[in-house]
């Protein structure tokens, strides 16, 4: 699994430019709001789900949108959505819960993780962990778009609300 300068070494290899700052640990969106500060762009919520056939799915979503979990299977087809499990988020994205993030698709070597973003970050400055939750680094939403066309992962835009 990588580390974030590992992952900062793959950003640069890839002509993404991004900027990090460095905070206490955060692990929910409230947590975040007040470490954040004045960080411009876009932040958001990262939800590692699983359905009953072992399918995993990484939906990033702007941090205050409301996700109905019935709603977001029937959309992504997946059926029921349930979170996955620490031990299910270390083995696919090599992050523990309060870090998951756009950016751990890099350790999705396998391709496993179906990727789902919302609509509303297309044209953001967004605001990601680099694979641990001391830190934020913003990154142009086209940007992140091709650091996913590097891993393999096509994301699938939702319009949310759902």
């Amino acid at each position: 699994m990588h580390t974030p300068e590992q992952l900062f070494a793959k950003l640069d290899a890839l002509g993404i430019a991004h900027r990090t700052v460095s905070h206490p640990p955060v692990f929910t969106v409230e947590e975040a709001k007040k470490q954040r500060g004045e960080l411009p762009g876009a932040h958001i919520k990262n939800l590692f789900l699983r359905n009953k056939k072992e399918e995993m799915w990484l939906v990033v979503a702007l941090e205050d949108r409301q996700v109905d979990l019935k709603r977001l299977g029937e959309v992504l087809g997946a059926g029921r959505l349930s979170f996955g499990s620490p031990e299910r988020l270390a083995r696919h994205l090599g992050v523990e819960p309060g870090s998951v993030t756009p950016l751990s698709l890099i350790n999705d070597s396998k391709r496993v993780v179906h990727l789902a973003l919302d609509r509303g970050l297309e044209t953001h400055l967004v605001n990601v962990h680099p694979l641990v939750n001391t830190m934020t680094t913003a990154v142009a939403a086209a940007d992140l778009l091709r650091f996913f066309s590097a891993t393999g992962h096509a994301p699938r835009w939702l319009d949310f609300p759902l």
